[in-house]
């Protein structure tokens, strides 16, 4: 069964999202203040456990099921050179991952997350987006779902990455049309392009918002006039992790372009979302702040691949450990003031 059975459907969703648990995260506050530690000396940890609280709705939450979904696809844009690889590498790193030999594979291992991916349709790349609409509406409504699909009920925590050549193009575009600004405010070397790639890859996003210019700048039209399959599952994963009250680990620029046509929309979608790492694409920095997210690690990384999301993992299961383990002043006869 599909989770948003048509275009009205996914704009209910993402009009009607569901809150998290504010007496849980109160409860996880107050167990914060009981512990042996100075107030507010875990920093940022501290602040990861009241989130995880709230939404999983207990005080002492937990990760004891998590994944990693990566999804990849293909992109008509890349008739225009934007890319430094070939379309074809989609497919190639696709067998990678399947094969266990890819960053992801060892850093989800590492973080211990299973590892779902999902390939939409490779060999059907999506429209070139200068002159036509990226996806039909039956299969941007396709891509929602097949990404909400990895979204099991059961799961803590949910890491969402991507993989298509292309889709940095994708992504500044997405941006670009949610927020506003023009192309080389959001295009970026991607792959690796020199500084003329990066002139090119701008101006093919102008004629793209251009093209598009008096099309609906709803969420649905705006993912899937200039979007790509594998962005618009990420952003179908995200709503419907919302759905089920599962926080959502983002990776990086493509990943997180994702989720901009929805909070155009309705900003309060980022409320269950934490930013993994900012990347080195320069658009991403840009993102987070209009999203007003605050990545856990800056690393210098732009791989994709849900790569950053991984290694944050990491971080978020030190915080709810801390806040799971550690005694509290009266369990340990420690006195709570000075």
């Amino acid at each position: 069964m599909s989770s948003f059975a048509s275009v009205h459907a996914f704009e209910i969703a993402l009009a009607n999202l569901r809150d998290a648990d504010n007496e849980a995260a109160s409860d996880a506050r107050i167990r914060q203040g009981e512990l042996t530690k100075p107030a507010g000396s875990l920093g940022r940890l501290e602040e990861l456990a009241i989130f995880f609280a709230g939404w999983q709705g207990r005080a002492r939450p937990q990760i004891n099921r998590a994944r990693a979904a990566i999804f990849a696809g293909n992109h008509g844009v890349t008739v225009h050179g934007v890319s430094a690889f070939p379309p074809s590498v989609t497919a190639q790193m696709v067998a990678n991952f399947a094969a266990g030999g890819a960053a992801i594979n060892a850093l989800s291992e590492a973080a211990g997350l299973e590892l779902t991916v999902v390939a939409l349709d490779l060999d059907r790349p999506t429209a070139d987006f200068t002159g036509d609409a990226a996806m039909s509406e039956a299969e941007c409504l396709d891509a929602l779902n097949r990404g909400a699909a990895v979204v099991d009920t059961d799961l803590d925590l949910i890491v969402l990455g991507e993989m298509g050549i292309g889709n940095s193009t994708a992504a500044a575009a997405l941006c670009a049309r949610s927020f506003g600004g023009g192309a080389t405010d959001w295009a970026g070397p991607g792959t690796g392009i020199d500084g003329h790639g990066v002139a090119r890859k701008a101006a093919v996003i102008d004629r793209a918002i251009a093209f598009h210019a008096d099309a609906p700048r709803t969420a649905f039209e705006t993912l899937r006039r200039v979007g790509g399959r594998e962005i618009a599952a990420i952003a179908g994963a995200i709503l419907r992790a919302r759905q089920l009250g599962i926080p959502v680990l983002l990776d990086g620029f493509i990943g997180t372009s994702a989720i901009a046509p929805l909070a155009a929309d309705n900003p309060a979608i980022t409320d269950h979302c934490l930013a993994g790492h900012c990347s080195a694409e320069p658009g991403h920095k840009r993102l987070l702040g209009r999203l007003d997210l605050d990545p856990l690690l800056t690393l210098d990384m732009r791989l994709g691949e849900g790569s950053g999301a991984a290694v944050a993992t990491n971080i978020v299961r030190s915080a709810l450990a801390a806040h799971d383990k550690m005694a509290t002043f009266a369990e340990a006869a420690v006195s709570a003031s000075l």
